[in-house]
């Protein structure tokens, strides 16, 4: 029989990914702890919403021994003071969250009068309601809309009142204590009626607005974005909540799909932090596929680029050292490189571990003295680099590190050589000129994360992990 543990972290694994999705190549999961931060934000915002309550005025009679029919009135009543003193978030399985809140107080302040068909017998004063004990129950459905954000509303919505106590001041205090009941249904009634409609339009008017702002589409550039559209209803279990999205590059202008599918994605169980984000490989491999297409992987190597301590210059005197036919046949000439990706560069990602290996053709020309090119050469480069992943407030940053470099001479125009003679030179120029041009026009400036608006990410643990990059946070919103 195999480990009680191992099988119940599988099968919870299993109810949070969902048998039947399609996999995303992008998730984000929300903890107990997240969802707790977003409720302790919320209920600011509703308290202050429930606060508006309007009590309107009311009037009444009742029939008090010896005085006969007694006509009175409330009115000028205003909400002094409102808490919501606990509140917590569950999750319902299949459907949403579960908002409860208990032990609700509500002090009004109000002015009161009655009068009699004695007329010296009449009078006014100053009362205070308090209403304690108030529950409200409140249903959210997640979902998501045409444009692939997030959805919430309510799905239902209770609320119920434990106590109301009537404060009359004046000298007539004992007479309105005759018909408090009157006053105590009233009341309730006025108060209970407004509350769900008040939490309804707090989360349609205040809390849906916020959701709209998550990006479906970050513009990277001229040529690619990235789609953080939803894939359908984010999945809901007594475990979780995912919020699973496309994350796919696509070209601005011609869009096609990839040629491959992300893989599944199996989040570990953690709930430490209030957030993580899953980020499959696929996300970066269709970047590898849009420039690639594009022609965007197409870099140009001069001599100007080259240190000049470097030993290996960009001209036929420098490379006919390693290759003397070079020299001989240009002699004192510049050359250029045109290094061009030959298929679409993948990334690997495994525990503690993120490799890139991408293929390319260099293409070496001597530049003759009327500016046309000679071809020398064509070289197939196949170069392994680490990758190191890392995530600031709001974006996804890289650096590449050349690990490994093999080559095979394609065609030369030059006669034969050994190309391990130019081990040396191709090593120097894939690590301090291609690979900074990489790291800094694409890498260092990152790929914007999928946040709502004033979101920042805080205390990040980052995990690489097989086929995917795992990253927990804190979520400060503000």
């Amino acid at each position: 029989m195999g480990n009680p543990h191992t099988l119940t972290l599988t099968l919870t694994l299993a109810l949070c990914l969902g048998a039947d999705a399609v996999n995303p190549g992008f998730v984000v999961r929300l903890t107990q702890k997240g969802l707790d931060y977003a409720r302790q934000q919320g209920m600011v915002v509703l308290q202050l919403q429930l606060a508006k309550i309007h009590l309107p005025d009311f009037s009444g009679s009742t029939h008090v021994s010896p005085l006969g029919k007694v006509k009175y009135s409330f009115h000028s009543m205003a909400i002094h003071s409102f808490q919501l003193p606990n509140s917590q978030v569950s999750l319902v399985p299949k459907v949403g969250l579960k908002l409860s809140i208990t032990g609700g107080f509500i002090q009004v302040d109000g002015q009161w009068k009655f009068k009699t068909k004695l007329h010296f017998i009449s009078g006014h004063g100053s009362f205070v309601l308090k209403v304690q004990g108030l529950s409200i129950s409140v249903g959210l459905k997640l979902g998501s809309d045409g444009s692939g954000r997030p959805t919430i509303y309510p799905s239902d919505c209770s609320n119920h009142i434990g106590d109301v106590n009537v404060h009359i001041s004046g000298k007539y205090k004992w007479l309105a204590d005759l018909f408090h009941r009157s006053i105590d249904k009233a009341l309730r009634k006025a108060i209970e009626k407004q509350i769900c409609p008040l939490v309804s339009e707090s989360i349609l008017q205040r809390l849906e607005p916020i959701l709209q702002t998550l990006p479906v589409t970050a513009s990277i550039d001229n040529v690619a974005a990235i789609d953080y559209s939803l894939t359908g209803p984010p999945p809901v279990t007594a475990e979780c909540v995912d919020v699973q999205l496309k994350g796919e590059f696509f070209n601005h202008v011609n869009r096609t799909a990839p040629p491959f599918s992300p893989p599944a994605l199996s989040l570990p169980v953690d709930h430490s932090l209030m957030v993580y984000f899953g980020v499959s490989e696929y996300l970066f491999n269709t970047a590898g596929y849009v420039y690639q297409t594009a022609g965007r992987l197409v870099f140009t190597v001069t001599n100007n680029m080259i240190p000049k301590n470097f030993s290996i210059h960009l001209n036929t005197s420098s490379f006919g050292t390693l290759i003397p036919q070079i020299s001989k046949m240009y002699p004192n000439m510049l050359m250029k490189l045109y290094i061009t990706s030959t298929s679409t560069p993948f990334l690997t990602m495994k525990p503690g571990n993120v490799t890139i290996s991408p293929m390319t053709d260099i293409e070496a020309y001597a530049i003759l003295p009327n500016r046309t090119l000679a071809p020398l050469f064509l070289l197939n480069v196949t170069t392994t680099a680490l990758a190191k992943l890392g995530v600031n407030a709001s974006r996804i940053v890289g650096h590449l590190e050349i690990s490994r470099v093999q080559m095979a001479l394609k065609h030369s125009d030059v006669g034969p050589f050994s190309v391990s003679l130019l081990n040396a030179a191709v090593n120097f120029y894939i690590a301090h000129i291609i690979l900074p041009q990489v790291n800094a026009v694409i890498l260092n400036k990152g790929y914007p994360l999928p946040l709502l608006d004033h979101v920042q990410l805080v205390d990040v643990v980052l995990q690489p992990s097989e086929h995917f990059l795992l990253f927990g946070a804190n979520v400060h919103y503000g």
